[in-house]
């Protein structure tokens, strides 16, 4: 359950990066769904902690750098993405297409980086994204990676809810998937989320911890080319083997 004042102080900052431009106290008040009052608090509170400024009298609100700087510095300290994002990146010119590197995070897989293709038909996503374990190729691959006790106490609480034709919806085929997909040495997501969308994927161990790394783009794309994919994803698995983050 999200706690309000939190989801409103998030919910704020999201409508101005959808905006892009100040926005007047009624409009901002209106966009977040909340009254006037309560809108008025929170910029108050934001405006004396320098997160927020009046451009001019009743010109509207917009973000100080305060929060981009904040945000650059707690990136540039991260154990774990600051040091694998340039194996990302190398892989995206490898492969031409979009990569995702992510975790699974309670009954999701969490997407904790992604670089994005330069071809102009690609897979768009951010980093903070969430995807469900079950029509996920991090998700599966990492799924993949664990004990057949921890494999069912996950897939119990799934939903296994279907988005296509071919998305894998129960406990035993998707622990089957797993298995085979494991033997062969890479997972795949082939239009189970969405028709037009696939992925390859491996699992890494950083730290102690599974983590999964994808190359995702049209299907018509990665289909054909998984295998080609899986060997490049390989190449850069055994490339950050020994990344130990402190």
């Amino acid at each position: 359950m999200d706690v309000k004042l939190v989801a409103r102080t998030l919910d704020l900052f999201e409508h101005f990066a959808a905006e892009l431009r100040p926005l007047p106290l009624t409009e901002l008040a209106a966009l977040m769904a909340v009254p006037v009052s309560s809108c008025l608090a929170l910029v108050r509170t934001l405006v004396r902690r320098g997160y927020l400024y009046e451009v001019r009298k009743r010109g509207g609100y917009y973000p100080t750098r305060r929060l981009m700087q904040l945000a650059r510095a707690i990136t540039a300290a991260d154990p774990v993405v600051e040091g694998v994002h340039p194996y990302l990146v190398g892989l995206r010119d490898a492969t031409d297409e979009t990569v995702v590197f992510g975790k699974i995070d309670g009954l999701t897989v969490l997407y904790l980086d992604v670089v994005e293709s330069r071809k102009p038909i690609r897979y768009m996503a951010a980093p903070g994204d969430t995807r469900p374990v079950h029509a996920n190729s991090i998700g599966k691959a990492i799924f993949g990676e664990l004990t057949p006790i921890e494999q069912q106490t996950l897939a119990a609480k799934l939903g296994f809810e279907r988005f296509t034709a071919h998305t894998t919806v129960d406990f035993a085929a998707l622990a089957t998937q797993a298995d085979v997909s494991r033997q062969r040495g890479w997972h795949v997501n082939l239009g189970e989320s969405a028709p037009e969308l696939s992925a390859v994927a491996i699992a890494v161990k950083i730290g102690g911890d599974w983590y999964g790394i994808s190359v995702v783009g049209p299907t018509e794309r990665i289909e054909p080319l998984q295998e080609a994919h899986a060997m490049q994803l390989a190449q850069t698995r055994h490339n950050i083997d020994h990344f130990n983050p402190s």
